[in-house]
């Protein structure tokens, strides 16, 4: 790296770049190989192993035109460098000991975080949070398993007796550690992929209307035509701490045009997929007969809430004029945006998140199918304890919870799926 820089680029000190320090920022010319002048720019030195991947790394900062960052990348590949797979510096980094599995995750998260509870867990977990956790209740777990082997392959050694019992305090803390761990996983979820909701309702009833409140800007279009809505409309909405993946569905009516036939079936596809579905009613008009079958497609729905739309208007209908099924009601005006309060808090007591200190919630699929094998097996290991069978069985089940627990920490994972975990990072990280 720091070879191949030495040929385009030339200090206007008159050094070697080659000969500048560490992280020192140098001011000169980076020319072609013919000595073309590409742009005059800045370039920093990091070497191994005190730069990101552990190896030799250079920055280059130009200043931004795509043409002169295009005939730099033309003159480095030309001199043998070539362009970074997506990933590979985290993973380079990752192979070279830089980082631990859960800290290149993180790197994915922070980049992709989309609300700042999120990206404020992502870089705790950067630093580590979680995986000294993970780190502490494998090494308990690790001294348990050494004493007894110690015990039973060395008998003629000065070894403490080896009794289980002793350690039943020991295995049920980092089963507890374990189990908060995991319960955690419902809010970096939730955190990390937002809720998947569906706004539905009769024609006219205010659901886009609803949809560009929420958004801020005119995403739908609204008409009093009925029927102006005639596909599925997917956005994602922050709401409060929470991100809610929108979809602004056709209106729910019997119709002989085709296309509109077609956008209420995605209508009724969007509402047995939602986790959370959001009926609209006009509360300026009495309930119709779609009303009441918008009722009955809401119940497949785990979560239903109901809004009464249009409350800026004389109301002809309330709370107590619709059937009993939905877990919160709220009356609003999309118009003016009265009301838009109470819906948070709606949507907020629907989804409570437990208080767990930032850096410390399980976000990744991944880790958390670890962690809860590695509960699984511990909780194995205290029945076992508790129905006084032989130490080795017990113990082979503390074995499998450290396996588990081994595979967060990435120290046995397969190739394949560490390649699949960098390969959705961009190209550059």
């Amino acid at each position: 790296t720091i070879e191949i820089l030495d040929k385009l680029f030339f200090p206007f000190s008159g050094k070697r770049l080659s000969s500048a320090k560490d992280k020192e920022l140098v001011y000169g010319n980076l020319k072609t190989a013919d000595g073309e002048l590409i742009d005059i720019c800045l370039c920093s030195l990091f070497r191994a192993p005190r730069s990101y991947t552990g190896e030799d790394c250079a920055e280059v900062n130009m200043h931004g035109s795509p043409v002169a960052m295009r005939l730099c990348l033309e003159e480095l590949f030309k001199l043998g460098a070539r362009q970074a797979l997506p990933g590979e510096f985290t993973k380079r980094a990752f192979i070279n000991g830089k980082m631990d599995l859960s800290s290149a995750e993180a790197v994915i998260d922070l980049i992709d975080a989309e609300t700042e509870e999120f990206a404020k867990n992502a870089a705790s977990q950067l630093g580590g949070a979680v995986m000294r956790r993970i780190n502490e209740i494998y090494s308990a777990l690790s001294e348990i398993c050494s004493h007894y082997f110690a015990f039973v392959d060395y008998p003629d050694e000065d070894i403490e007796p080896f009794l289980l019992e002793e350690y039943r305090d020991k295995l049920s803390q980092a089963a507890s550690e374990l189990e908060r761990l995991l319960g955690s996983f419902e809010r970096g979820k939730i955190m990390k992929n937002g809720i998947k909701a569906a706004i539905i309702g009769r024609p006219n009833a205010g659901k886009s209307s609803l949809l560009n409140r929420l958004l801020g800007f005119e995403r739908a279009i609204v008409t009093d035509i009925p029927g102006t809505t005639r596909d599925t409309i997917e956005e994602k909405v922050k709401l409060g701490s929470l991100i809610l993946r929108l979809t602004d569905t056709a209106g729910l009516r019997k119709s002989d045009d085709l296309v509109e036939q077609l956008g209420v079936s995605r209508s009724h596809e969007a509402a047995e997929n939602a986790e959370l579905v959001i009926a609209v009613f006009d509360g300026a008009e009495n309930l119709s007969t779609e009303d009441f079958e918008l009722v009955e497609l809401c119940r497949k729905a785990p979560l239903r809430l109901a809004v009464i739309n249009k409350s800026d208007l004389p109301q002809i209908i309330s709370e107590r004029d619709l059937p009993d099924i939905f877990d919160k009601t709220v009356s609003l005006s999309s118009k003016s945006g009265e009301g838009l309060d109470e819906l948070q808090s709606a949507i907020e007591e629907l989804f409570p998140l437990p208080k767990v200190p930032a850096g410390e919630i399980l976000t990744n699929m991944r880790q958390a199918e670890c962690t809860r094998t590695a509960l699984d097996a511990l909780n194995a290991a205290i029945y076992a304890m508790e129905d006084d069978l032989p130490p080795d069985l017990v113990l082979s089940e503390v074995e499998r919870s450290m396996e588990a627990l081994s595979a967060v920490l990435g120290k046995s994972v397969k190739d394949d799926i560490i390649s699949g975990i960098f390969s959705r990072f961009c190209v550059g990280k």
